[in-house]
């Protein structure tokens, strides 16, 4: 009998350690796999850091060279000589006037959407909805012929006000706001206040992982912005960042990748240290809806 019970117990470890090895083989195997997709994403960031060392005599006389160059420094020089310097600061005003602009709009959109009652709210609320099924490009001429008529052309009005309104931020509010106790706001008319006081007392407090979730989609959003800026702007130094990484290439018979490159990953640092900072807001705003 002890003989048996002893066999069963040896047989329960030998399962045992074979399920354990085959579950850490399984985890060897998707860190693997997982390195190597971070790799091959990494792979065109990794070239332009590379080609952005280079000089022209070095990037077009050594095709498939993999060793970097010693030019990184002035290719950085030659974009900032070139106004993206310039470019990447009319940006980042842009884009953290459109961020606190369509916060402060999509949280008046929330509140109203969700703690007051008016004819049609449900519709107009839909109507919301269906903009977000619209893309950029079909409103770009009724926006221009706006924006002309209004006599902003060329100006930092025509890349700010437009983007004031956001149906995404509308609709991550009112999501938010609606899983909010409906007692809050009870509690807040027994105390007499005001809408806005309750949004600015208690809702915003409840608020800050959206409103940094937003502020990253936001902010992302308007540093990528191309298409508008290029038919709105005519002055270079009124510029986006990404409208100076393409003309950087349009200097001279002969495209110098060395500054292109240098340019390109110059302009996705401010994107890029955004995210970082607020990630944990970005990822637990997400984390919030999905669990409401």
């Amino acid at each position: 009998m002890e003989s048996e019970v002893a066999n069963a117990r040896a047989q329960a470890l030998a399962l045992a350690r074979t399920r354990h090895t085959r579950r850490r083989r399984l985890n060897y195997l998707i860190h693997a796999i997982l390195i190597l997709t971070c790799f091959l994403l990494a792979v065109p960031v990794l070239y332009a850091l590379l080609v952005a060392t280079m000089t022209n005599i070095q990037f077009y006389g050594q095709p498939g060279r993999l060793l970097p160059g010693n030019d990184l420094w002035n290719n950085i020089a030659v974009t900032f000589e070139r106004g993206l310097g310039q470019q990447i600061l009319n940006t980042v005003f842009v884009a953290l006037v459109v961020v606190v602009a369509k916060t402060v709009t999509s949280l008046l959109a929330g509140l109203a959407f969700v703690y007051f009652r008016f004819p049609g709210k449900w519709f107009l609320f839909f109507f919301v909805l269906l903009t977000l099924l619209m893309p950029t490009e079909i409103i770009i001429v009724p926006l221009f012929k706006i924006v002309s008529d209004l006599q902003w052309g060329d100006t930092f009005l025509a890349l700010t006000v437009p983007f004031f309104a956001s149906a995404t931020g509308a609709f991550l509010f009112r999501q938010h706001f609606s899983n909010i106790p409906t007692e809050l706001a009870e509690a807040a008319q027994l105390d007499g206040a005001s809408p806005l006081r309750f949004l600015w007392a208690v809702l915003v407090p409840l608020s800050w992982n959206v409103i940094g979730a937003m502020a990253v989609i936001q902010f992302i959003y308007m540093w990528n912005q191309y298409l508008w800026p290029i038919i709105i702007m005519t002055s270079p130094d009124k510029q986006v960042v990404q409208v100076g990484v393409r003309q950087l290439m349009a200097v001279g018979a002969q495209t110098d990748f060395g500054p292109v490159m240098a340019g390109a990953i110059i302009a996705t640092l401010p994107s890029l240290i955004v995210f970082v900072a607020l990630q944990e807001q970005f990822m637990n705003g997400f984390a919030l809806t999905r669990e409401k």
